[in-house]
């Protein structure tokens, strides 16, 4: 992802955004085009030449819209959730989708416990009985959460702040997170402990949740969880729909098990006008409130316009989720290490004859500090570079590489030798017909191959770039040199190295070029008595 001129980047605005980030945009020099309330079709019309697309929740973008879309390079969701953006769709097309994910975090959180304390003394019941006229306190006892259990399912950003405000109602606070349970880290939240989620749903009076939606967390509250609950325990959701099952909620609210619910999203949005769940008094329904903060507005709709410029002119991926999560050090540390990979890929892809079946990567030294998948993506990005008319990227390398067979496999780190840090990769095609190694470093931002297959060299790896085999006697390299002279073609450098199997007598010379010899020259260059074999490579 080069950086761009600002005056180059196409930006179309889709729905509703805070005038403060088109504001942004036009300092940072990026004139938007602001089209909102389109039709799909509409939207696919517009698309020609559009690098970006910046979205609320109002647009869908489907598979049709990114099959279309032959220019994008990035959705931005001002919001959290992107569930109107076809990922899979945008990955396999290398289109990176970024959302915003702290700038409605204190809004979602002040909602839940609005909900909770709402849903605890029964307040949207009472107020549409005192709208029909009815003065009466029958059915609304309510109960105080002062020194009750929450219980937190989902201990991020949004439920670690709904914990601190339990906390501050004087509530005693549990929590159950997948992640951190798996990762074995502490609690982000001091006071707050950590349990197994069944524990969670035995102990606590009121859960809230806090989880995305995925395959693994989908009905994460069903009948059997349900029946884990206190009787008389609550459940409020703000954060997506069908995380609980919905059916038994129902059946659990009929019997009494559960006393209310509170939920700002649900299975299926907008709900009918007979959803059981709209009808019923001891459930509270609101329609997806969570971001619904004129400060939280401002605040996403500033941060997806910054990490749109911030994309485009500096090539860094915030808050991408189909990219890997980089701290601002590792961003900035990685660069130059992350374009020596992409060379490696290109180097190696092109020298060899058959299709690459497998990858050996190994990150040594001060190397084993960098975000390993990162350059992983941008090992495998310049391997597919080299065969694959589509678009190769970051975002799809993974992907592709998987439907072409091609394994990955993680080499042992350790320590790299006379250098402060180490790349080395090694492919190998079907069988082991082939097999080609590349080993890399970096010097301040200068990129530099440091050996190749059995050979210790010193080589820029930009430029075309001629690798000879010939026979280890006098004069070779002058004989080369001056084929490619009366051609008019200068050599920047040359290395010398071994150039095959001890006893074969051949060597190997590795000569960076100014220009790229034409086909003619490398056939004079392959048909010299000395020259075993002669192969281009071009590292841009």
């Amino acid at each position: 992802m080069p950086p761009s001129t600002p005056a180059s980047v196409r930006v179309l605005v889709c729905d509703e955004l805070d005038p403060i980030a088109i504001e942004e945009l036009h300092s940072r020099g990026i004139e938007p085009l602001i089209r909102t309330g389109m039709t799909e079709d509409e939207l696919i019309e517009a698309l020609p030449g559009v690098h970006a697309l910046l979205v609320r929740s109002a647009t869908k973008i489907t598979s049709r819209v990114l099959e279309a879309a032959k220019d994008l390079e990035l959705i931005g969701r001002a919001g959290v959730g992107v569930d109107n953006v076809d990922v899979p769709v945008a990955t396999s097309r290398g289109v990176v989708v970024m959302n915003t994910p702290t700038g409605n975090t204190v809004t979602t959180a002040e909602l839940a416990i609005s909900l909770i304390c709402s849903l605890a003394r029964h307040v949207p019941a009472g107020h549409r009985k005192a709208r029909e006229g009815v003065w009466s306190k029958k059915g609304l006892m309510g109960m105080e959460i002062t020194g009750k259990t929450l219980g937190v399912i989902g201990l991020g950003r949004i439920g670690a702040e709904v914990a601190k405000r339990g906390q501050g109602l004087c509530m005693n606070v549990i929590a159950h997170d997948p992640y951190l349970s798996a990762t074995g880290a502490a609690s982000p939240v001091t006071g707050v402990e950590l349990m197994d989620l069944k524990e969670v749903l035995k102990q606590a009076d009121v859960i809230t949740l806090h989880v995305p939606l995925h395959d693994s967390t989908r009905n994460l509250i069903g009948a059997e969880q349900i029946a884990m609950m206190k009787p008389g325990a609550r459940i409020i959701n703000t954060a997506r729909g069908g995380l609980i099952d919905e059916s038994a909620m129902i059946k659990a609210l009929d019997s009494g098990h559960l006393a209310g619910a509170a939920l700002d999203v649900l299975a299926e949005e907008p709900p009918s006008k007979e959803h059981p769940l709209v009808q019923r008094d001891d459930v509270i329904v609101t329609p997806h409130l969570g971001a619904s903060s004129k400060e939280a507005q401002v605040n996403v709709a500033i941060q997806i316009a910054q990490q749109t410029a911030t994309f485009f002119l500096d090539g860094v991926a915030e808050n991408a989720i189909n990219l890997p999560a980089m701290m601002t050090a590792e961003r900035r540390a990685l660069g130059p290490w992350s374009r020596l990979a992409k060379a490696m890929g290109r180097f190696l892809a092109q020298r060899t004859k058959e299709p690459i079946s497998k990858i050996e990567f190994s990150t040594l030294g001060s190397a084993q500090d960098l975000p390993q998948e990162h350059l992983e993506r941008a090992l495998l990005a310049g391997v597919l570079q080299q065969s694959l008319d589509r678009g190769v990227n970051l975002v799809n390398a993974p992907l592709l590489a998987s439907e072409r067979g091609i394994r990955m496999l993680r080499g042992e780190s350790g320590d790299a030798g006379k250098f402060d840090g180490l790349l080395r990769a090694r492919v190998s095609c079907k069988g082991g017909s082939e097999s080609h190694m590349v080993g890399g470093t970096v010097f301040g931002e200068m990129l530099r191959f440091v050996r190749v297959d059995g050979a210790d060299v010193d080589l820029d790896p930009s430029g075309p770039m001629l690798i000879t085999r010939h026979h280890d006697r006098p004069g070779v390299v002058g004989v080369i040199g001056t084929t490619l002279g009366a051609a008019h073609i200068n050599i920047r450098r040359v290395e010398l190295g071994p150039g095959g199997k001890p006893g074969e007598g051949l060597s190997s010379a590795f000569l960076s070029l100014y220009d790229r010899p034409p086909m003619e020259i490398l056939k004079a260059v392959s048909d010299l008595d000395p020259v075993v074999s002669a192969q281009l490579v071009e590292l841009g």
